[in-house]
């Protein structure tokens, strides 16, 4: 029997692999501002770096009054469907896997991991499910007024990471540990690794460490008995570093 998905399992899958999408968006755009017209279906950035996303979905929205996050499909507004259709996907997957945060029109922020207080961080689990669940990596979430906050997926062909180098995976690797709430560091890196095609590999029987790299590099990602890191070293080009 298959194990059983869980949305802290997903979010370890999700977490490290959206960060740095997440982080090249920023450096993408510089300074911007966005704009959203839902009934025109038209998305799009000025600042720096203007950009207008040919494709975009409105996965949902955080409200502090309710204290609950509602999936824009359930949105009696009725947005048009295409902009709602990836997040039903995500939906018909929550119901077949018994996940009712992805499931159910509308959650509770209180029935989401760490219980968040404030909608900003309301929106980050069912945003990052939403990404692994898809395979569409970029978001933004952006704010509607009255302090409830509408989170996207958006689509452009400028949008793509660079190939891999060592000092980025770095410091995804360093800011995932410090940053992000990670339920089990050892899943989170070696998913990471997986996706971003660097080829991870198990040291030992015990898997107390996973080897990575990268055309350049190599790291070798150590754990203690509770799944946490508790080093990185690597390989670039020769010389070699301690994390």
């Amino acid at each position: 029997m298959s194990k059983k998905h869980t949305l802290p399992d997903m979010l370890d899958d999700a977490a490290l692999l959206s960060l740095e999408h997440q982080i090249h968006l920023e450096e993408f755009l510089g300074e911007h501002n966005w704009h959203v017209d839902l009934q025109a279906a038209r998305f799009e950035f000025t600042g720096e770096r203007p950009l207008i996303c040919e494709r975009f979905h409105l996965l949902g929205s955080a409200a502090p009054g309710p204290r609950s996050w509602m999936w824009g499909w359930a949105n009696p507004s009725g947005f048009p469907e295409e902009l709602t259709a990836l997040g039903a996907a995500v939906r018909d997957f929550g119901r077949d896997n018994e996940i009712p945060e992805l499931a159910d029109p509308e959650v509770p922020f209180v029935s989401l991991p760490g219980s968040p207080e404030e909608a900003h961080l309301a929106l980050h689990p069912l945003t990052e499910a939403a990404k692994l669940l898809t395979g569409r990596w970029f978001s933004y979430n952006g704010d509607a007024g009255g302090g409830t906050r509408v989170a996207f997926i958006i689509e452009h062909p400028d949008l793509r990471l660079p190939a891999p180098v060592s000092t980025r995976v770095m410091r995804i690797l360093q800011e995932g540990i410090s940053g992000l709430r990670l339920f089990d560091h050892k899943r989170a890196v070696y998913t990471y690794a997986r996706l971003r095609g660097l080829s991870p590999r198990f040291v030992d029987a015990e898997r107390s460490g996973i080897t990575l790299g990268g055309a350049d590099f190599t790291f070798e990602v150590s754990f203690d008995e509770h799944n946490r890191i508790s080093g990185i070293e690597g390989n670039l080009s020769g010389a070699s570093t301690t994390g």
